[in-house]
């Protein structure tokens, strides 16, 4: 995956060098957990600027995977992982 775009409460953020099977089980582990948990991201144009989201029942947040060169989009899966055991 060249890199995986996060829309997260209506702003734009990007990850890059993960699995989309990771990014989406880091998400549902987060969600499920009892404790606050927090999804690393990049914000910014040009260079990117780390930033922490907060995942959090009530915020709309949506993956995007962006293929790279010899990849395909229609190759994503449909179905979302497991979560991951902590």
């Amino acid at each position: 995956m060249k890199r995986i775009n996060i829309i997260y409460g209506g702003e734009t953020y990007s990850i890059g060098d993960r699995e989309l099977d990771d990014v989406l089980a880091d998400i549902a582990s987060g969600l499920a957990a009892t404790e606050p948990q927090w999804l690393s991201v990049n914000y910014g144009e040009g260079v990117p600027r780390k930033a922490l989201l907060l995942l959090t029942a009530g915020v709309d947040i949506a993956v995007i995977p962006v293929p790279g060169f010899n990849e395909d989009a229609n190759q994503v899966s449909d179905e979302p992982p497991p979560p991951r055991a902590r």
